[in-house]
């Protein structure tokens, strides 16, 4: 079965009743052959994924292994008014930061330290905001290709 962007705009419920229908069919044994920019949607349902970027395949593999070969495993996001003040000693803290807009991804192997970082730097006071999450195929996805937009 060749399936293009299949859950495309819809809404989480219809998003993932659809998922468990592709599931159902792959414990059939049918294959799939999925094209999709849902990141989410393709570390879920994929066993095998091509990342192409230019119209060539840039890397290929499962998601766990393509996480774990491209990416820290913690990303820690951080946003706010006080952004630019803790950006500058964030690299101690963080393995590797990325700015993207208005917010800072660091990526790294202890959450934990940049957490308790801002914790301690009392984040309200600062004006900041944090989402602690493990990293995913989105990341990979990002790093590899870049995070701004071409022709």
């Amino acid at each position: 079965m060749i399936l293009d962007e299949p859950t495309t705009g819809l809404d989480p419920q219809a998003r993932h009743l659809i998922w468990q229908g592709l599931r159902r069919l792959m414990g059939q044994g049918k294959t799939l052959l999925l094209t999709t920019h849902f990141m989410e949607e393709a570390e879920r349902l994929c066993d095998d994924i091509s990342v192409i970027d230019h119209g060539r395949v840039i890397v290929q593999g499962g998601p766990r292994e393509l996480i774990k070969a491209h990416i820290e495993p913690h990303v820690v996001e951080i946003y706010g008014e006080g952004l630019a003040e803790w950006q500058a000693c964030a690299s101690v803290w963080c393995g590797r930061c990325e700015q993207a807009g208005e917010t800072l991804f660091c990526y790294t192997e202890a959450p934990e330290k940049v957490v308790k970082e801002l914790e301690a730097n009392n984040l309200k006071t600062a004006g900041l905001r944090y989402l602690h999450r493990p990293a995913n195929l989105e990341d990979v996805f990002l790093k590899l290709t870049g995070r701004d937009l071409r022709d």
